[in-house]
């Protein structure tokens, strides 16, 4: 928990879920950047103001405070949606002071007001400008917002190209602002999102080599398949029989389609905190895993949604950054998540960098571990509920 200080009064601000031992703060300094323009230039605030990326709701949280527009904030992610929820309700805002939207959500008509924090991202950046772009007017005020490494030119040849002529500002505590004008020059194109690709004829998993899938920008790995998902595809449990299966972290859903191809007696969950994610898994397995096959699909923390003891394997490769940070906290909660909801002789088998160590976690967390294959990069472990 933290205090940010703008003109509009001091916020505590928590990341979700809130863990005091957590040291990574809820805002940063292209957060306090960006609202001390606005309050320092006059901006006015009072017609639609629109906030891409805010990832943990402290700039829709203060702009709360500012002003009697309509407030609007847009993500991909569950967990920054619970905290935008937790942040303004702590600040004694309504529970309908801001409208939150989600990445697959229409967006607004029309905004007077674009703000947005650049997102880790290119992609997930490119899909939401071309989504935005037809709400642009010729007075729109357009800032965005980021730390300096996080700034490319790529990045501001994307504002550009998508919306209109596009400048940076000085560096301030390493961070930088981005100033776009709307203007009938920018030369969008179409959207290219979401893309297509064909799996590769070697991908080690019956059934899925040569086929289509889908991914919405965003998503971890959109252009391709990811090595370390080929390398649990080729170390997935066989002959599973009725057994409930959960995709946690699913990305695009290649893992659980997989053994929905292999295993036509499986029940599926697909599970991600990325709303791209599950719309791409479920584009992905309502292609291909055949008419008349269901699966549960979730946006949500983890595996929160789903009971105690009713599931049989979960299958994982967590991420081990959150944003730009790196971390494994994502990946422990992940762990005592499966170890919650399997059932007793359930199996939770896990892909992972070989240098995380995911093993000691696991061995803390279940009581064992087993190495079930390994090469110089990655390593596939499993661990059973006792």
């Amino acid at each position: 928990m933290n205090r940010l200080s703008t003109s509009w009064g001091a916020f505590t601000l928590t990341r979700h879920p809130e863990d005091p031992r957590d040291p990574l703060r809820a805002w940063d300094a292209s957060d306090e950047y960006l609202l001390g323009h606005l309050a320092e230039t006059g901006t006015d605030l009072s017609g639609t103001v629109a906030v891409l990326g805010d990832r943990w709701g402290a700039l829709v949280t203060a702009l709360h405070a500012a002003g009697p527009g309509e407030l609007v904030q847009i993500t991909d992610s569950y967990l920054g949606g619970r905290a935008t929820r937790t942040n303004l309700a702590r600040a004694g805002a309504a529970p309908d002071a801001v409208r939150l939207l989600t990445t697959q959500d229409p967006p607004p008509a029309r905004i007077d007001v674009l703000l947005v924090r650049v997102p880790k991202s290119l992609a997930l950046l490119e899909d939401q400008l071309h989504r935005l772009a037809p709400a642009v007017h010729e007075g729109t005020v357009i800032v965005g917002t980021g730390m300096v490494k996080e700034i490319h030119t790529s990045t501001l040849k994307l504002f550009e190209r998508v919306l209109g002529p596009t400048r940076t500002s000085l560096a301030v505590k390493k961070a930088r602002l981005i100033h776009t004008t709307p203007g009938p020059a920018a030369a969008p194109g179409p959207n290219p999102w979401p893309y297509r690709y064909a799996l590769p004829a070697d991908t080690p998993a019956p059934g899925l080599p040569g086929r289509t899938v889908v991914n919405h920008a965003g998503v971890f790995c959109a252009d391709r398949l990811d090595i370390g998902t080929r390398f649990l595809l080729a170390h997935l449990p066989r002959d599973l029989g009725r057994a409930r299966v959960a995709d946690l972290g699913c990305g695009n859903g290649v893992v659980g389609l997989a053994v929905a191809l292999a295993e036509p007696g499986a029940e599926l969950v697909f599970t991600d905190e990325s709303y791209q994610a599950v719309a791409s898994a479920e584009a992905n397995f309502r292609a291909h895993a055949g008419d008349g096959r269901t699966a549960e699909f979730l946006v949500g923390d983890g595996l929160a949604d789903l009971p105690p003891d009713s599931v049989d394997l979960v299958l994982n490769n967590p991420p081990f950054h959150s944003h730009q940070a790196t971390t494994d906290r994502t990946a422990r909660r992940m762990f005592a998540d499966a170890r919650r909801v399997l059932r007793p002789g359930g199996e939770l088998r896990v892909v992972g960098n070989r240098h995380l160590g995911h093993h000691v976690t696991l061995r803390r967390i279940f009581g064992n571990s087993e190495l079930v294959a390994s090469d110089p990069k990655f390593v596939v472990l499993r661990a059973v509920r006792r």
